[in-house]
């Protein structure tokens, strides 16, 4: 994504491009097909002694089926039957702009004049209606009463007039957006819950290991595909990855789930269980190349499901995710002209990494613990500070009303002071006032 090529995994609803695809699978089960026959003949070494063609009847040439079933019941087989039902694809619904005119049907307007000597004009209008803009993956998790809950991710609503779920049996069904979570990529929708049959549990992601069996669910490539299972391995507990906006500025760093269990555009917002049925991360993003351009497979990144855990229970509860605040304007010390940062922030040479305060707002735990403009910041509640990415990682690990530590650089000095830490919506308050 941004410089390291992660891609958020939409699927834009372009039906020349799910044809194409269509017709790219198809052409590879074609030579799939072809090139397993050749194998066949090889293996068995089957050979003609004559060159000449065979006459007589052709009965001796037909074939037909043989009743055998393979008894096969797997582990993973048992999580799929069992939990399919509460995986659904989520469709992204926007208002495209379309218009007609009679003009346009007949051939267009020539430009000519009626005998009063007034130039004609086609009778043209316009209408703005909702259109499939992009699909994703989503998972029943709770139901209570007339409603179900829905985690999904917040790349796959995000920009959306409305939103469709489509259930695993087909049913089509309007959801209504409960919260959604920027920072995390989450959000929670709810819907009627008289079609739900089935709802997933989480498993502690803290307890998952290296090596063991990852199951994904989702709808690669959209609902054409819906319900499709990929198998993998958890690759690695926590990766450490960049996160940008939709500008593709970092913002700051996310601890995800690895997992080479094939994640594709599509499968966003879709749940990844261990070999207990539980669910232990939902899938977010894939890397597809890196920062050369090289292609990369089988690295997809998943939130853990204690911190999907944490989020939707405070998007249920309070439509949104309350962070805490410093209250200051910064600027990433790395961007800073070394000259200047000798010069202006009188920094010892030693230090060119860190957050330099630009401005501090009134009533803002910065202000009130004495930092000013021109301090720079380099530690805060333990962590190193070495970029604006790296500042917002540490600041919400913290909770609103928290006291943290800040060690920071003034006029050149080292200095240290604890802050509370107040929620990002009153420092923005204050800040307007």
């Amino acid at each position: 994504m941004g410089g390291n090529a992660f891609r958020r995994e939409i699927m834009a609803n372009n039906s020349l491009v799910k044809v194409a695809v269509t017709a790219l699978v198809a052409g590879l089960l074609g030579g799939g097909i072809a090139y397993g026959g050749i194998t066949y003949f090889s293996n068995n070494n089957v050979t003609t002694s004559s060159t000449s063609v065979p006459t007589g009847s052709n009965k001796s040439g037909s074939t037909s089926t043989t009743n055998v079933k393979v008894n096969v019941s797997s582990q993973a087989t048992k999580v799929f039957k069992n939990n399919k039902a509460a995986v659904v694809s989520v469709i992204n619904l926007q208002k495209q702009s379309s218009s007609s005119s009679w003009s346009g049907i007949l051939g267009g307007d020539d430009g000519s004049s009626d005998s009063s000597g007034s130039s004609s004009s086609s009778s043209s209008s316009s209408s703005s209606k909702l259109q499939e803009y992009s699909e994703g993956s989503g998972l029943i998790y709770k139901k209570s009463g007339n409603v179900a809950y829905i985690v999904t991710n917040n790349h796959v609503v995000s920009g959306s007039n409305a939103v469709r779920v489509i259930m695993s049996n087909g049913t089509k069904l309007t959801a209504k957006i409960v919260g959604t979570d920027s920072v995390t990529d989450l959000a929670v929708l709810k819907i009627n819950s008289a079609k739900v049959t089935k709802t997933a549990s989480f498993g502690n992601s803290d307890n998952i290991e290296v090596g063991e069996t990852a199951l994904a669910i989702g709808s690669p490539l959209g609902s054409n595909y819906a319900t499709t299972l990929t198998e993998g391995i958890i690759s690695a507990k926590k990766r450490t990855i960049a996160t940008t906006n939709t500008s593709g500025q970092q913002t700051g760093y996310a601890t995800v789930i690895q997992t080479d269990a094939a994640i594709n555009p599509g499968n966003s917002g879709g749940p990844l269980f261990n070999l207990a049925g539980q669910v232990v991360g939902i899938n977010s993003m894939k890397l597809s190349s890196d920062s050369s351009g090289t292609s990369v497979e089988g690295m997809g990144f998943a939130i853990p499901s204690n911190e999907v855990v944490k989020i939707i229970n405070e998007l249920v509860k309070n439509g949104e995710v309350v962070r805490p605040a410093l209250g200051v304007a910064t600027y990433n010390l790395s961007s800073i002209q070394a000259s200047d940062r000798k010069s202006v922030l009188k920094l010892p040479t030693s230090v060119t990494k860190g957050v330099v305060i630009m401005k501090t707002y009134s009533g803002s735990p910065a202000k009130k613990a004495g930092l000013t403009k021109y301090d720079v910041i380099t530690e805060l509640g333990g962590k190193k500070i070495t970029s604006l990415a790296t500042l917002r990682t540490a600041l919400y690990e913290h909770s609103v009303n928290d006291t943290v530590s800040v060690k920071y650089y003034h006029n050149g000095k080292l200095k240290s002071t604890t802050m509370k830490l107040t929620e990002t919506t009153k420092t923005l308050t204050k800040q307007s006032n």
